[in-house]
């Protein structure tokens, strides 16, 4: 029998909390148990996670569509009822992946795309760079394999172990067969075998253990008296990218993606940071504009897709069944004419994005305000690796340009890794070359090492960015590769055929996210993630230039196959709707008390992102993230106090409001994550512990609170 959790609702309750202690507490890393408490209310562990699982033009408007034909045994058409629409698959985001996974569900129900504003507003909209994928017969999935791993900073490992039952101690964790939920996130052909040991009593306890495979359970269940691996799926994870990556790149041919192609016919294919070998495939520097008009075209000629924009999602509505939390869809906010909508479905997709907007200066749209890992998290779902936030070494500098711009920007212009890969050097204000005094790859160095000597140049110098120049190359040249980037730094009189760009680091990527099993399974049922709001294990401590795009392309296509297989299993009826309270929107408190809700919410959200940034950045120390942790969590009470002193009630949501809250709920998760990591590794650097260790070469996981206080602020106080 399912029951409802609560947390579904979206509601905001106020806390007044005694302030002993974050409840984002520091992450407590464990080979065998799960450390857990009152007071540290986010259950940690480093191992755990092995269990787990248009051309280039504006686009225009994507109208929701009507008259769908339907399929046996699945919801025909888009079925309504009141402020309830119910679907076979709900897909939350219009980037690359959700629009790729929804192209491909179609084919076997109906689908929802909820999307926050306009469909091509997305992340995918701004990469410039490209699609990592071997198509070069001088290179190899295996030189793919290692620049990611090396990028990575060796998180995501490649070490293949074999275990045989002869070296095998078992430890003193067992596994009940009902609680072996292993198997949904292990590939098919893996073997478990079952292990029986006496205990004190004379009896025998059950234990399983993975054979022939990765370490993705090893020292979890047993040791074999040494080491046997340091991450989870995350070897898998960068094999399967690397080795379908290519096939996914034809398939977007096939459906009408433009890419560039060199004077041999073949695609031209550019060399970025961290790359060995010419692998990116690009469309000039507008890549994610060019894959996202081919999918957005074919997503509306689908007659089974419905695209639902402007619709903000509030909340995931989650069941329990008996040890299970299962989801069954989403409450939304139509943001134009502030409707709740609530879809029921059988199947629900998070491709959200990031979460770049927990900083001041991100290349991320306005629409990443880590919705999608919120949300997870208040649903209970597993995250990973938070601490490791890259941020670009390249944006565009508005300060350093001829004309400066008169209004402040949403979001920073990208300046593409594929300009360094072309022959870009970097320079300081008197025109000093400092890249190679910091790494022997200079300019070609993985994005953190290039982020963080420009951090120290920037810190040593005084100033405010530094010079990209590209000017020695060809002028055709730079037109042709560069012209979007040539535009706009023209529209403020600057000639990047003949000067050097003004560059400063931005917040640009989480590699961090809802921890994803190899098919996109998290340890929610019914939910699947896709995209930056996962974290496969790709990445590592650093995601590899141009990597991402093909990691949202190839996990969308693989959560294909268990999604279908769910809703086939799936029985929810339209009687669900009714098993979590409605949000509602703050309209009976009046344009003049929300606007000046609104207003303060917008001040709340600069006063965190200067937090984030000065705290939080590229370099970091204990004393400073400790600070940050508190500053952030007095900062959020004052923010709750204000809405409910203003007549804010439980049930009500709105768009700057709930924004907020996924901002804050972000933030301490990245505090957390980076206050548990006892070392410098990739992304995150700081000053206490600059070193690699070995011994800390862990993904960090958290698990959800048992007392769901990130999902609801109660008016109790909690000492």
């Amino acid at each position: 029998m399912a029951t409802g959790i609560a947390s579904g609702s979206g509601q905001l309750y106020l806390r007044e909390h005694v302030y002993r202690r974050s409840s984002y507490g520091k992450a407590h890393c464990h080979s065998t148990v799960i450390l857990s408490s009152m007071q540290n209310q986010i259950h940690w562990s480093s191992w755990i996670s092995k269990l787990l699982q248009v051309d280039r033009s504006n686009y225009s408007q994507c109208q929701v569509k009507t008259n769908r034909k339907s399929h046996r045994g699945t919801i025909k058409s888009c079925q309504r009822e009141g402020s309830t629409r119910y679907f076979d698959f709900a897909v939350i985001g219009s980037g690359i992946a959700g629009l790729r996974y929804a192209l491909e569900v179609a084919k076997h129900g109906s689908v929802a795309v909820i999307t926050k504003a306009e469909p091509h507003e997305s992340n995918t909209n701004y990469a410039q760079g490209g699609v990592s994928a071997v198509l070069c017969p001088k290179d190899s999935v295996e030189n793919h394999m290692k620049d990611t791993i090396v990028a990575g900073a060796y998180l995501c490992d490649e070490e293949i172990v074999r275990v045989s039952p002869q070296n095998i101690k078992v430890s003193s964790v067992p596994l009940k067969p009902k609680d072996l939920f292993v198997r949904r996130f292990l590939p098919q052909d893996v073997e478990l075998q079952k292990l029986e040991k006496s205990n004190s009593s004379g009896g025998s306890r059950k234990f399983y253990i993975v054979l022939d495979w990765w370490d993705i359970t090893a020292d979890i269940f047993f040791s074999a008296g040494k080491k046997i691996g340091s991450n989870s799926c995350a070897s898998y994870a960068i094999n399967v990218v690397c080795t379908e990556g290519p096939e996914r790149i034809r398939e977007l041919i096939a459906m009408g993606a433009s890419f560039d192609h060199g004077e041999d016919g073949n695609l031209h294919l550019a060399r970025e940071g961290g790359h060995s070998h010419r692998r990116i495939v690009h469309a000039a520097d507008m890549t994610g504009r060019e894959i996202g008009r081919a999918l957005l075209e074919a997503v509306v000629k689908d007659p089974n897709i419905y695209v639902f924009q402007h619709h903000f999602a509030i909340d995931l509505l989650t069941t329990q069944d008996g040890s299970d939390i299962v989801c069954h869809g989403i409450d939304t906010i139509n943001t134009e004419t502030q409707e709740v909508i609530r879809f029921i479905s059988k199947v629900t997709l998070l491709a959200s994005g990031g979460a770049g907007h927990i900083y001041p200066s991100t290349t991320n749209p306005p629409v990443a305000t880590g919705d999608g890992i919120a949300m997870a998290h208040r649903a209970q779902a597993v995250i990973s690796n938070m601490e490791f936030v890259q941020f670009h070494p390249t944006a565009l500098a508005d300060e350093g340009l001829p004309i400066r711009p008169s209004n402040a920007r949403e979001n920073a212009f990208l300046i593409t890794e594929a300009v360094r890969g072309d022959g870009g050097i970097l320079y300081n204000l008197d025109m000093e070359r400092f890249m190679p005094s910091y790494d022997e790859r200079a300019e070609l160095a993985p994005r953190d090492v290039v982020a963080r000597s420009i951090d120290d140049q920037l810190k040593k110098r005084g100033e405010e960015y530094v010079l990209l120049d590209i000017s020695h190359k060809p002028k055709e040249k730079i037109l042709s590769h560069f012209p979007n980037i040539a535009a706009e730094c023209l529209r403020y009189g600057l000639d990047i055929t003949q000067q050097p760009i003004p560059v400063v680091p931005a917040a640009h990527y989480m590699c961090g996210g809802v921890r994803a099993g190899l098919e996109g399974e998290t340890n929610v049922r019914g939910l699947y993630v896709a995209g930056e709001v996962a974290c496969t294990g790709l990445h590592g401590a650093n995601r590899l230039a141009s990597n991402s795009l093909a990691e949202a392309l190839v996990f969308a296509r693989r959560a294909v196959k268990p999604s279908i297989d769910h809703m086939n299993l799936s029985k929810i009826g339209h009687s669900a709707s009714n098993w979590w309270p409605r949000p509602v929107a703050p309209l009976l408190l009046g344009d003049t008390v929300v606007n000046k809700v609104i207003r303060q919410t917008r001040e709340v959200r600069k006063e965190l992102q200067s937090i984030m940034w000065e705290y939080v950045g590229i370099v970091r120390s204990t004393s400073r993230l400790t600070l940050a942790e508190t500053r952030i969590i007095e900062l959020e009470l004052k923010w709750e106090r204000y809405l409910f002193q203003h007549g804010w009630e439980p049930t009500m949501v709105g768009l700057e409001a709930c924004e907020m809250r996924n901002l804050f709920c972000c933030a301490k998760l990245v505090v957390s994550s980076a206050l548990s990591r006892h070392e410098s590794r990739g992304l995150h650097y700081t000053i206490d512990f600059p070193h690699v260790e070995e011994s800390k070469r862990l993904p960090t996981v958290i698990f959800p609170s048992q007392l769901n206080s990130s999902r609801q602020l109660h008016k109790q106080q909690i000492c």
